[in-house]
């Protein structure tokens, strides 16, 4: 095998089995990165992915993201505030952490919005009652009549 052609600024390029092996990440989930837009590879004459080294960040924040349960569209929010052409200055690194922060705190508050009514709920099951507010607020699945309305 050949050496890594270097990248146009003389960075070495890394195949994207080195940046699989290197991040953790499968070689599949590489590409479909790419395909979604959050990773760009520079192609050989072969045809084939090279990457820049400072993609490794991008992986690494990606996959933070999905162990967070961040969906990819919120990723790609936060990485549109990163140069997708060279590493991250730590001023980047701000203004992408204050993206996530905003995004974090949404869930934070929406997840604390249905413990709270979740609380009110458990165990009974019927989906029907007054006091549900999840599935059922208002009650509205009551002016079908009595019994399970969601099977």
């Amino acid at each position: 095998m050949g050496a890594t052609p270097p990248a146009p600024g003389g960075e070495e390029l890394l195949t994207i089995g080195e940046v699989g092996r290197r991040s953790g990440v499968a070689v599949s989930a590489l590409r479909f990165y790419e395909d979604q837009g959050l990773l760009t590879s520079i192609r050989t004459a072969g045809n084939q992915r090279r990457y820049p080294r400072h993609v490794l960040r991008r992986v690494s924040l990606i996959s933070a993201a999905k162990r967070f349960g961040l969906p990819l569209s919120d990723v790609r929010t936060a990485l549109a505030a990163l140069p997708s052409d060279g590493a991250p200055t730590a001023e980047d690194w701000k203004r992408a952490s204050r993206v996530w922060k905003e995004l974090l705190e949404e869930r934070r508050r929406a997840l604390d919005r249905l413990i709270h009514e979740i609380n009110g709920c458990i165990g009974c099951g019927c989906l029907s009652m007054k006091a549900c507010s999840l599935l059922n607020p208002g009650d509205v699945l009551a002016e079908t009549g009595p019994g399970p309305r969601r099977l």
